[in-house]
Formats: structure tokens, C-alpha cells, sequence
């Protein structure tokens, strides 16, 4: 069996992925959501885009069997199984320092940004020297409304929903358990940021 391994809350973790295995990231406690990057192995200045994964597929959110894909079109994460509502984001940014000064926080607050770059650099690779990508955000909640507007609703997934992605090319997959608590806004439900974990396969 595959080790679970976990992503605190309010931090990130990484996996190492060979093209053709299989990341499932599992939502422990129902309401977690993570934000998640993948950069090509042998050049991570290739990363997953969320714009043109959206060109690809001709939808928000790949279906199963469609893939992700990188600024250069190529697929490198496949959505292989979504045990889950299916409510996921493609459109909202990763929260940052610039994030949490708008909303009134003072000093340091966790966030995904800080969390993209921290996992990164576990991997032994540089943050690059731009914003973070734009993350696949598993489990945000963000219906499309009938004016145009992105909504926030609390998430739909329950505990120990999960999604397996398989490795389309080599690749390191950044994730971060959201730390956004500010309760402005349901991004992690009620209960705050919480554990969530993965396992490779």
C-alpha cells in the first residue's frame, strides 16, 4: 500500500511523481481545501496552467480523463478518479501577503503562496522570481453565478473524499492546505484550516 503522508494544516507539501503514477489527495476532513501547483522535472519553469488547461479542455475543471496542462499545452497531471461533489476552482489566485494585507491582517499569516514557495524549495527547486500560477484549487467551492460573478460557498466535499491524478510527464506537484481564516469568506468551511494528506502510487 502506498504511504499516506500528510500536508499540515496552514502549510504545504510536494511529491516527486515518474509520468504514469498516481497522486491521490485525499480531504480528511471534508472541508479542507488545497491549492495545488505541478512544474515539469527537468525544466520547472514549465508549469501547470490553469488558462490553458482551460483552452484545452473547453471547460473550468478537466473530467475524468482529461488532463491539465502546462503553458506550453502539454498534459501533466490527468484526473483519473473524483470521489468527491466535484466542486473545485480553477479561477480564484493562491492567497498571499497581499492577500491578507487587504483584509486587515498585520504581520505574518501563513499562506498558500508562502507555502508554494516553501514546497518548492523542499524539492531542492527555486521559487521563481514571479507571482506564484495559478493553483488547482481541490475542493474550493466557487460557483459561476448567472451575472458573470464568482461566488465563495462553503465546501461540498465530506471527510475522506479524494482525487486521484495521474502523472502525464515527470513532475513535482506542490500542495498547500489552505490557511485562509479569516471568516469573511467559507473557503475552508467553519471548522479552519485542517490536515489533509496524500499518497503516491
Amino acid at each position: 500500500m502506498a504511504e499516506r503522508q500528510r500536508i499540515p494544516a496552514r502549510k504545504g507539501a510536494f511529491a516527486r511523481l515518474k509520468a504514469g503514477q498516481h497522486l491521490k489527495v485525499i480531504n480528511t476532513h471534508g472541508t479542507q481545501v488545497v491549492d495545488m501547483w505541478a512544474v515539469a522535472a527537468d525544466d520547472p519553469a514549465e508549469f501547470m496552467s490553469m488558462c490553458h488547461t482551460h483552452s484545452y479542455v473547453k471547460r473550468l475543471v478537466p473530467a475524468l480523463n482529461e488532463s491539465f496542462v502546462t503553458w506550453r499545452r502539454r498534459p501533466i497531471l490527468t484526473v483519473v478518479e473524483d470521489h468527491s461533489p466535484g466542486a473545485h476552482d480553477t479561477t480564484y489566485p493562491c492567497c498571499d501577503e497581499h492577500r491578507y494585507r487587504l483584509d486587515g491582517v498585520v504581520g505574518h499569516h501563513d499562506s498558500c503562496g508562502e507555502n508554494f514557495a516553501n514546497a518548492l524549495k523542499a524539492a531542492g527547486i527555486a521559487a521563481p522570481p514571479y507571482p506564484p500560477p495559478q493553483p488547482f484549487n481541490l475542493w474550493q467551492n466557487c460557483p459561476v453565478l448567472p451575472d458573470g460573478r464568482i461566488g465563495f460557498a462553503p465546501p461540498a466535499s465530506k471527510p475522506g473524499d479524494y482525487m486521484i491524478l495521474r502523472a502525464a510527464m515527470d513532475c513535482v506537484v506542490a500542495m498547500s492546505a489552505c490557511p485562509y481564516d479569516l471568516g469573511q469568506i467559507p473557503v475552508n468551511g467553519r471548522g479552519g484550516p485542517m490536515d489533509a494528506h496524500f499518497e503516491v502510487d
